[in-house]
């Protein structure tokens, strides 16, 4: 066990991780030339696509140090975008040490912090790696400096590396070997294992993901899950290396898979403590904080006959990401659903696209929405997840919202747009401070204004310089109204929101005019309306389409032109009385896509 050593790689988004765990993977000898691929551990589409990390992935790599000694590394590479963050905090629990990757030519940004205190809080040790030193831009004093001041890890022994050259990698194995700690526990004691993530495999069933704390766990033993009560016998053990490996035992601080037969997806919970069933351990572990889904929307099925697959596919996604929750729902637009919980706006748009991909869905999502708290007057206090669930406005007494303390890290050059930006959000500023040239700021912000755009116009305002980490705040009451779309006098539940009262008018133009665009012609003309109660706020109208009935009239007299346009008139106003407003299904997101002016 003094031989093994656990961690992860956590950083900032694009400041390296996947690239140094390909080079660590290629210096061990853990893949040949053949087999390897640049991001080998981003094994989704999505992930390569669009090239970011979005499932935490775990190797195990067998390292000859300096000392003569083989070492058992078992890393584990993380996410870095603010929306995954879970995906990080659950990595820390199973590790012992983190290795800590700076871009020597960006410094220090929001997520790096972020990560870096979730590290701290699990009693990490740290190793500071500086990457990307072959860049001509590359400061490698100043950055050191940064995070000696910005984070207080001393910076006197870092390691400097160049992932992409392959620069420095030995070296970051040794600090590794070094600076973290072996892991502890007692082979003799009671099974006592940490079930760190599962999916659902469509020919082995649920594979488990386990970092063993106590006690030795073998194929054939039947083991317990503490938290479902159920107990299954184990069939396989392996590791990852990074294809799967079976082995005969995991023993305690090893990190591998086990296939158990587990049948039933909800059995299998991320952070559930696995024991023997005969020999069970008294104390289950600590697991982790369940996420909080802070974004809602909800999914239909575009054709109503998939929606049995729509319910299996979520159940077997949420196996794999149990970050985000859905519960069913009906609309009287798009019939039945889900409505689903997400931890942003990033995370939301990755479950929808592997739904679509992974399991041939077409899907139609409604607009994002966050919870609010009302207050009732009969002193009821209600948890609105659905605009279209608000109570009569008679019965309110207040209606509370969420806030966020955000961080945003900016190069001084574009700290007066983000302040603007900020403020426009309804934002307060709580702190403003000065890491070398660039600006720390912190404020306090609605979290329904930052989930639409405001990450997208924050990066195109600062040029992509700015970086952005946030944290809920708890809720603050204020003036919220619901705003309705009308089309055609009839109310879209699928369009409905909840906005403040200053931005309602503003919100409903903006809405309005984008469907104007999005809603094709129909033969008859189609109001657009926002409406707050019987107010209404905003009002745009589609033509019609017009047929001239008069082209077959040449010369004579008016009057029968006249007579010819009068039916048209009295046939189109029957057509808007019976007449139904087809809305094409990508509309619903795409107009709240709104545009920054």
């Amino acid at each position: 066990m003094n031989r093994i050593r656990n961690f992860a790689i956590v950083a900032h988004i694009d400041h390296g991780k996947s690239t140094l765990a390909d080079r660590l993977m290629q210096f061990c000898g853990a893949v040949n030339a053949r087999e390897f691929r640049d991001q080998m551990l981003d094994s989704m589409d999505i992930e390569r696509e669009r090239g970011i990390t979005i499932k935490a992935q775990t190797v195990r790599l067998n390292y000859k140090a300096k000392d003569g000694n083989t070492y058992q590394l078992n890393l584990m590479d993380t996410p870095g975008h603010v929306d995954f963050s879970y995906e990080v905090s659950r990595s820390l629990s199973a590790c012992e040490g983190s290795v800590l990757v700076v871009d020597s030519t960006q410094g220090v940004e929001a997520q790096t912090l972020a990560n870096v205190y979730q590290a701290l809080e699990h009693d990490h040790e740290i190793v500071v790696v500086l990457n990307k030193i072959d860049l001509p831009a590359a400061d490698v004093p100043k950055v050191k400096q940064q995070v000696e001041d910005v984070i207080g890890l001393d910076c006197s022994d870092a390691v400097e590396i160049s992932a992409k050259q392959g620069v420095g990698i030995e070296d970051v194995l040794e600090a590794i070997t070094k600076k973290i700690p072996a892991p502890q526990g007692d082979e003799k004691a009671p099974l006592k294992a940490l079930l760190v993530d599962s999916w659902y495999d469509p020919y082995m069933g649920v594979v488990t993901l386990v970092r063993v704390k106590d006690g030795i766990l073998r194929s054939g033993m039947k083991i317990q899950l503490m938290g479902a009560k159920m107990v299954y016998p184990v069939e396989k053990v392996g590791v990852f290396t990074p294809k799967p490996q079976e082995v005969s035992e995991l023993r305690p601080g090893e990190i591998g898979y086990i296939i158990a037969g587990i049948k039933s997806v909800g059995d299998a919970r991320v952070g559930d403590t696995i024991t023997e069933e005969k020999r069970p351990t008294s104390e289950p572990l600590p697991g982790f904080k369940p996420s909080v889904p802070v974004v809602f929307c909800s999914i239909f099925p575009v054709d109503t006959v998939d929606y049995e697959k729509l319910k299996e596919s979520l159940i077997k996604l949420h196996l794999n990401d149990a970050s985000f929750t859905f519960e069913p729902e009906t609309s009287q637009a798009l019939g039945f659903g889900f409505r689903c919980g997400f931890l942003g706006m990033l995370h939301l748009e990755v479950i929808e696209e592997r739904l679509e991909r992974e399991y041939n869905l077409d899907l139609v999502t409604t607009a994002p929405s966050v919870v609010y708290k009302i207050y009732m007057t009969d002193a009821r206090v209600l948890d609105l997840h659905n605009p279209s669930d608000m109570p009569d406005p008679s019965g309110i007494a207040k209606i509370e919202e969420p806030w966020i303390l955000a961080k945003i890290i900016v190069p001084d050059d574009y700290l007066g747009n983000i302040l603007k930006l900020c403020e426009e959000k309804r934002g307060v500023q709580s702190n403003l401070t000065y890491v070398g040239s660039r600006a720390l700021v912190e404020y306090l912000l609605p979290l329904n204004e930052v989930v639409y755009d405001f990450y997208d116009r924050l990066k195109s305002i600062s040029k992509g310089y700015a970086s952005f980490d946030y944290q809920l705040h708890g809720f603050q009451e204020n003036e919220m109204v619901k705003m309705n779309i009308l089309v055609n006098g009839e109310i879209v539940d699928a369009l409905s929101m909840i906005v403040h009262k200053d931005n309602a008018e503003r919100r409903g133009r903006q809405l309005c005019e984008r469907l104007k665009d999005l809603i094709p012609r129909h033969m008859f003309k189609i109001p657009i309306q926002a409406a707050i109660g019987s107010k209404v706020i905003a009002r745009e109208t589609i033509s019609a389409f017009r047929k001239d009935v008069t082209a077959k009239c040449y010369g004579g007299d008016i009057s029968r032109k006249r007579k010819l346009l009068e039916k048209q008139k009295e046939g189109k106003k029957k057509m808007k009385e019976i007449g139904n407003v087809k809305i094409p299904h990508g509309t619903f997101l795409e107009a709240l896509k709104m545009n920054p002016n």
